[in-house]
């Protein structure tokens, strides 16, 4: 039998696995079964021995497809080689199918593969005094497809994973955490997962213990959120990336296709490119290609951080549903402005504007009064961006003179200031411009594939100097043509 032949049988246990799963239970356990054309490419990254007995760890395996995949592969490519398969699974409803798609490994690999499935929590049963999962440095890879809920604090698998000394805050950042402790030294593991750890402090302590463990030996990136799992609705950009424990750091490889079925494009890069050395929050950065490193060549030889500045950006104060008793959706005495992200239009702030939003708050006590702001010039970015906005960061300016008094800012918002005052209108016009340029656009989605901007990711920009920020914000622009030609002229030339 081919290998093709082998996938093709694990395709059809992974469509039946997939028909007959719950709704509900399937968004409990975030469990998304990898199609076979993705499980071909996954199973393509690993570093495979020419001979021996290679130990493998397939967990939250699913119907088996990604172990399908890996076994095919390797009897194509190795005929010298033996294989050791555990894969373990939660789902008592799944377990059928799993056991069938290693049967079949187990049959065609004639002697040299075996295989056993395993029920149990892989988190759970991997943790703790009682852990019945004894695999710690037991594997020479682990390929997977984690599961992708998020883990509340008061979960019982959070808390598990903090007794064993990580923070993850989602299942899939758990399962690689323990993938990593299952790993021999120089084992591997090659997963495919979400793209949202490689920025933002929401995976800060995660992604500082990952890359503490491992070092990264490449990185696939799909440029399209819906087709790598088409059938079971997940949209999300995903990245699949292998690393090896214990490792040097040296290059990665960077590659790019629009899904799992499309032409690949790559390149190798220093490490140091991706992960870089002075780096604090260890954003793990995709320059997938030469205007890429261009773009952020030019970002990091800027002259200033924002402490340079002597600039701040914090998000906004008002958390409306729990300021309700503030909010008003008509004009009253010691009402002041309140501010939404759909204020923000073409790099200005219409107020008021009717976006089913409260427009004024009006502040009853000391900690209402707390979250106002003095009258002043803001930069204002939101922190969340629509899908269908041609910018992930989209900066406009608060005006006094259009609106003068304080004014409040709701959550959704991050806000640019001095010392909880604001910036002259210069400086504040200039700061826009740059983070609305083409330039920091693409800069910011080489580190970041998710639609949400924190704080944390401002802090972390270059910004030009001073002087040059003013420059840039004494020029009327509009148009994005006008914004990119006044930053090319001023900082890109």
């Amino acid at each position: 039998m081919l290998a093709t032949d082998l996938l093709d049988i694990a395709e059809s246990e992974r469509v039946a696995a997939l028909g007959g799963l719950d709704a509900g239970t399937q968004s409990d356990l975030g469990q998304f079964f990898t199609p076979a054309a993705a499980a071909q490419l996954i199973a393509s990254l690993p570093r495979l021995p020419s001979s021996g007995t290679i130990r493998v760890l397939d967990p939250g395996a699913g119907s088996g497809v990604l172990t399908a995949a890996l076994v095919g592969r390797a009897l194509a490519e190795q005929p010298e080689l033996s294989i050791e398969i555990v894969a373990v699974e939660r789902d008592p409803g799944v377990l059928s199918y799993l056991r069938a798609t290693l049967a079949e490994c187990e049959r065609v690999g004639e002697g040299r593969v075996t295989a056993e499935a395993v029920e149990a929590d892989f988190i759970l049963d991997s943790t703790g005094l009682d852990a019945s999962l004894n695999l710690e440095a037991q594997f020479d890879l682990v390929i997977e497809n984690p599961p992708y809920g998020k883990l509340s604090t008061s979960s019982s698998h959070r808390a598990a994973m903090r007794a064993a000394g990580v923070d993850a805050p989602n299942l899939y950042a758990a399962f690689l955490a323990l993938s990593v402790a299952a790993l021999r030294p120089g084992g591997q593991v090659v997963a495919i997962t979400p793209r949202s750890f490689f920025n933002g402090p929401y995976f800060g302590s995660f992604r500082a213990h990952l890359l503490d463990s491992i070092a990264l030996n490449r990185v696939h990136v799909f440029d399209s959120r819906s087709t790598v799992f088409a059938d079971t609705g997940v949209l999300q950009e995903n990245v699949i990336f292998s690393g090896t424990r214990g490792a040097a750091s040296g290059v990665v490889e960077l590659s790019v296709s629009r899904d799992h079925t499309d032409e690949i494009a790559s390149r190798v890069l220093p490490y140091a490119e991706v992960v870089f050395p002075d780096d604090p929050n260890r954003f793990i950065r995709l320059a997938t290609d030469d205007d890429d490193t261009r773009v952020a060549e030019l970002v990091l030889s800027q002259p200033c951080a924002l402490t340079d500045l002597g600039v701040q950006v914090s998000t906004g104060r008002v958390v409306d549903f729990r300021s309700r008793h503030a909010l008003s959706g008509v004009e009253l005495p010691e009402a002041v402005p309140l501010v939404y992200p759909g204020n923000l239009r073409d790099g200005e702030v219409l107020w008021p504007r009717v976006i089913r939003k409260p427009q004024w708050f009006q502040p009853s006590n000391d900690k209402d009064r707390a979250m106002l702001l003095p009258e002043g010039w803001y930069t204002v970015v939101k922190r969340f961006s629509a899908k269908e906005e041609r910018r992930r960061i989209v900066a406009s300016v608060w005006s006094p003179v259009d609106n003068p008094g304080e004014v409040a800012f709701e959550n959704h918002l991050n806000v640019f200031h001095i010392g909880g005052r604001g910036l002259d209108e210069d400086l504040a016009r200039g700061i826009a411009t740059w983070l609305n340029s083409s330039v920091i656009d693409k800069f910011f989605r080489t580190f970041s594939g998710h639609t949400q901007v924190n704080a944390t990711d401002l802090r972390a920009l270059r910004f030009p100097a001073l002087a040059t920020l003013r420059r840039l914000g004494r020029n009327a622009v509009v148009s994005q043509v006008e914004v990119d030609t006044l930053v090319n002229e001023l900082i890109a030339a």
